[in-house]
């Protein structure tokens, strides 16, 4: 694993991990939760082989990015995600980077995408559906009953749990998503390094209370959230990659989401994978990312 970077933006100083600094490309590379910049350790080699110049940050929230100042409020809503990813992009001076993201992440690049016209030459997300944000939208009771932990953080004692056992929530999380002994036990040790910031229980809990409408959100990305709900049309060519053994994100929220898009649009179903297809079967997800972004 690389060394982490920084790059400051107006409400953060982002760390990042690079490979390949000199590549022709840039991939853009956007982990989820509970997860962190190391979920890409397979799949950012084999980019940076592909002559990609790999940027893997850590999102608002997770160890070692930090917020800048102490007044500003720790905001996991989704439009915050985005436009942290258009202030990372725009700081590193980044010409149309494919974007590839990881639940959180594919949100983050998703909302991008739909914050700023032509940001991105492709758009890549994993695990997640897009056009899934909204708090009034129709859920399966499968995905209600998949969907526990967030109800349950928005209770006190859900709160307690994301601040006082952090690691051992988010190690149920891995132990339920994908198919049994997908992982060893120091890649989730490397993970949960990015847990122990100051502000990672704040920016969880707002982000699952919020995307339901249980609290309110920073005014400042309210012009933001006013674009992208409903979920804005894309013009830019987009792979989803979805695990079949998902139990985080039903395979079936990411299906028939062919209308949402202008360009070209695929979508990769992985037998046997759950919810973390970076990890489980890298080849397979780099080769798709090159297969996908070599054309327009």
């Amino acid at each position: 694993m690389t060394e982490y970077a920084f790059v400051t933006t107006p409400q953060l100083e982002i760390a990042y991990r690079q490979w390949n600094p000199h590549g022709i490309r840039t991939a853009v590379l956007l982990h989820g939760w509970p997860d962190s910049p190391a979920c890409w350790k397979a799949v950012a080699p084999a980019l940076a082989d592909a002559g990609y110049r790999v940027l893997a940050p850590a999102l608002r929230g997770f160890a070692p990015t930090r917020f800048r100042d102490a007044a500003t409020p720790r905001s996991g809503q989704l439009a915050a995600l985005g436009r942290d990813l258009l202030d990372f992009i725009d700081a590193l001076d980044l010409r149309r980077p494919v974007l590839v993201g990881h639940d959180w992440g594919a949100r983050a690049a998703a909302n991008a995408c739909g914050l700023r016209e032509r940001v991105a030459s492709h758009l890549v997300m994993l695990s997640v559906g897009y056009g899934t944000n909204d708090p009034n939208q129709s859920i399966s009771l499968q995905q209600a009953r998949n969907y526990w932990y967030h109800w349950f953080m928005a209770t006190p004692r859900g709160e307690r749990t994301v601040r006082e056992e952090r690691r051992a929530f988010a190690r149920r999380m891995w132990d339920t998503w994908s198919p049994a002994g997908w992982y060893d036990e120091a890649d989730f040790d490397q993970a949960a390094q990015a847990f122990d910031g100051p502000d990672w229980a704040d920016v969880v809990l707002h982000s699952y209370r919020h995307r339901w409408g249980f609290v309110g959100g920073d005014a400042r990305f309210a012009a933001d959230e006013q674009r992208l709900n409903p979920a804005p049309l894309l013009s830019i060519p987009t792979l989803a990659i979805h695990g079949a053994a998902d139990a985080c994100n039903d395979p079936e929220s990411s299906s028939g989401r062919e209308r949402f898009f202008s360009a070209r649009y695929e979508r990769l179903l992985l037998d046997g994978i759950g919810h973390f297809p970076q990890r489980e079967s890298p080849s397979r997800v780099s080769d798709a990312i090159v297969r996908f972004c070599s054309t327009e």
